[in-house]
């Protein structure tokens, strides 16, 4: 089979075959490997590209460096770069080249994932079965040793896994970047405010954002369980309370950049306990009148909605909360 899936025919011919010749020039070197060498010694002098280009073996895979390193270090973040391959072409190495050039060129605050094989995880898995077929008998104790020898590999990626990323940040690589790091978020923290930046306190330190989110969860499950106490039963009571707490925005703007009094711990704490107790009332409020207010045979599909409605909203949040800078 060839690299485009087409099968080969097989036969005695085959022992006649003899190899293409190819074109070489004085210096024994082929077209595709003179076209890389000039490609090489063209970039030799712009970085990080040069350096990177030296180390690739193909021409096709130089090629690929040059156009990821060209959507890098354009820096627009407006153009995607998709390579295909077949199997043993270099692709993860050309991955790789562009990474170490993404880091060169500042991308340090970046999650740069690398996934160099998709089919490991299945390989092992398929390893496994055709290990435990053979050895175990195709009955019910035989499934249960099969089952248990899945869960003990799982458990030992786990623990290796954990141990590993322990030990990572003892790395000097590791160390190095987190210098950088550290630096760069002084510089960011001199250019810009973050509202979380400006949430701290004086008496409780680094406590103070823990108590305040542990804060934000405990009135947050008692808001959803005073459900059981009283259940608001008007409708538009219950949403015109949802709009009313968009009033949340300008007091706790009023927290950060207000009078002295308002930036202490206490207003800010209670706001963050009403904010998390009002959410998770009238979350469950609606959650349990959606369902009522339609007929019997369409309640289920009333809740998925809302419930769909409610991670989409999280989600949203979420992101949304990245370009919120005071």
């Amino acid at each position: 089979m060839d690299d485009e899936l087409n099968i080969l025919p097989i036969s005695s011919h085959i022992k006649s075959i003899t190899p293409v010749p190819v074109n070489e020039d004085p210096e024994g070197l082929s077209e595709s490997e003179r076209d890389l060498k000039n490609l090489k010694q063209e970039l030799s002098e712009d970085f990080p590209v040069g350096p990177l280009i030296k180390k690739c073996c193909t021409l096709d895979q130089g090629k690929a460096v040059v156009t990821f390193l060209d959507a890098i270090l354009d820096k627009s973040l407006r153009s995607t770069v998709a390579l295909l391959a077949a199997r043993g072409r270099g692709k993860s190495a050309a991955l790789g080249l562009a990474v170490a050039g993404a880091i060169a060129a500042g991308y340090l605050k970046e999650s740069l994932v690398l996934e160099s094989c998709i089919d490991s995880p299945g390989v092992l898995v398929s390893m496994l079965r055709i290990l435990t077929k053979a050895v175990f008998p195709q009955c019910a104790d035989g499934l249960r040793k099969s089952a248990y020898l899945y869960f003990f590999t799982s458990i030992v990626f786990m623990v290796i896994c954990i141990v590993l990323y322990n030990v990572a940040h003892k790395l000097p690589i590791m160390q190095y970047y987190e210098e950088l790091k550290a630096e760069a978020v002084k510089e960011e923290k001199a250019e810009k405010r973050y509202i979380t930046e400006d949430v701290h306190s004086l008496v409780l330190k680094d406590w103070y954002l823990v108590l305040l989110i542990t804060g934000y969860n405990v009135f947050d499950l008692v808001g959803k369980s005073l459900t059981a106490v009283y259940l608001l039963e008007n409708a538009k009571v219950a949403i015109s309370a949802c709009v009313v707490r968009l009033l949340f925005f300008p007091l706790f703007i009023g927290c950060l950049h207000g009078p002295q009094l308002f930036r202490t711990e206490f207003p800010v704490s209670l706001l963050t306990c009403l904010l998390s107790l009002t959410n998770g009332y009238l979350t469950s409020v609606l959650m349990i009148m959606a369902p009522k207010s339609v007929q019997i045979q369409h309640a289920e599909t009333s809740g998925i909605v809302m419930v769909l409605f409610l991670v989409v909203g999280l989600a949203s949040g979420s992101v949304i909360a990245w370009f919120w800078v005071i």
